[in-house]
């Protein structure tokens, strides 16, 4: 395994990490100790940094590393979260705190992270007198936390902001092979201040080998599947401290743990290789830049182009989704656009932006 720091915490983190958000409920349901025991094997394979969050596979997931904590073969690292939405005050972190500790039976919380922003308006409220923040360091200050960190689906500039003024020591932040555009400056403000950097949803949130065939193309060696140069792409940024892969069965870890013990990270001159590749061969999707955030009446555009991409490689729901649960956009913004062209004179990609943001309103997703 190959280990990396996380930022200047002075911790060393393995490369892959285990997410724990994609349990099976067939599995938990019948006896939790199956998936437990997937967590020690990811430990003995050198996986020593865990993370969960109070909510995830039915509010089971902290209950199963608590029940695999109690016999971990070797030493680890545990990452949990506490959201605005249902810890609005530094109160009610301190409760879901002392929860989390309870239920996973540890002692203290490594990386303990203020959950799911989803902007700035967010972000404010966390860092706010008596606010979720508050909670948190206070907590660290008792010993019950190692490290606050902030766990967010902004993008890359507003991520920028939120890492230069100081208040967090780690990030965990969706990159991925076809999406890093979006959050390219973000990655490099974090590692400039000297943040460690969790990268979750690596592999598209399944996107990509669901759709191996369609992106076979970014495969960095002949007959290599397309799930290892994807991993592989993000263990490569030095930036990057651990990739976080949500783990559902014993096969899908063992086939992770060897990429990252059998095939070398991506060389920079592969990696620039790779990023040429998405810009010449993905004609029909936003690649992410941000070069279209001119609006004059400020419509989230390139959130709506990420948007959409999964409309055309999945389906709208799916789609439809990510802009309510991921990034709390309702589709009717996408109604003050004014047709003036300047996003698509922007685009590299050359997309008809002003035709799918149309398409998008009538995808009625709630405010």
């Amino acid at each position: 395994m190959i280990y990396k720091p996380y930022g200047k915490t002075g911790k060393q983190v393995s490369a892959l990490g285990f997410g724990g958000m994609r349990f099976r409920r067939e599995d938990y349901n019948r006896n939790p100790e199956i998936c437990a025991e997937i967590v020690r094997r990811a430990n003995r394979l050198g996986i020593n940094y865990f993370d969960t969050a109070p909510f995830y596979c039915d509010s089971r997931s902290e209950e199963i590393f608590g029940l695999a904590f109690k016999d971990m073969p070797n030493p680890f690292y545990v990452s949990t979260k506490s959201g605005i939405s249902n810890d609005p005050n530094a109160d009610a972190v301190r409760r879901r705190l002392e929860k989390s500790l309870k239920i996973m039976g540890v002692d203290k919380i490594n990386f303990f992270h203020m959950w799911c922003i989803l902007n700035l308006e967010q972000y404010k409220k966390v860092i706010a007198p008596g606010g979720p923040y508050e909670g948190a360091l206070k907590a660290k200050e008792e010993g019950l936390v190692d490290h606050i960190c902030v766990s967010t689906h902004c993008s890359g500039p507003e991520i920028k902001q939120i890492v230069e003024e100081g208040y967090f020591e780690g990030i965990t932040l969706g990159y991925n092979i076809i999406n890093f555009p979006f959050r390219q400056e973000g990655l490099k403000a974090a590692s400039a201040h000297g943040l460690g950097v969790a990268t979750m949803n690596p592999l598209g949130g399944g996107l990509i080998p669901q759709k191996a065939d369609y992106f076979s193309f970014l495969s960095d060696q002949p007959g290599e599947p397309v799930i290892a140069t994807a991993l592989r792409f993000n263990v490569a940024h030095p930036e990057i401290s651990t990739v976080l892969v949500g783990i559902e069965t014993m096969a899908q870890l063992e086939q992770a743990g060897k990429i990252l013990r059998e095939i070398p990270p991506l060389t920079p001159e592969k990696k620039n290789a790779v990023r040429k590749k998405i810009s010449a061969k993905m004609d029909r999707l936003c690649t992410g830049c941000g070069y279209c955030e001119v609006c004059p009446r400020e419509v989230p555009v390139s959130r709506f182009m990420q948007a959409y991409n999964i409309n055309i490689l999945q389906n709208k729901e799916k789609a439809r989704n990510t802009l309510a649960n991921h990034w709390g956009i309702p589709s009717d913004k996408a109604d003050a656009c004014i047709a003036c062209g300047r996003c698509e004179e922007k685009c590299t990609q050359h997309l008809p932006i002003i035709d799918r943001l149309k398409e998008i309103v009538d995808w009625k997703v709630p405010s």
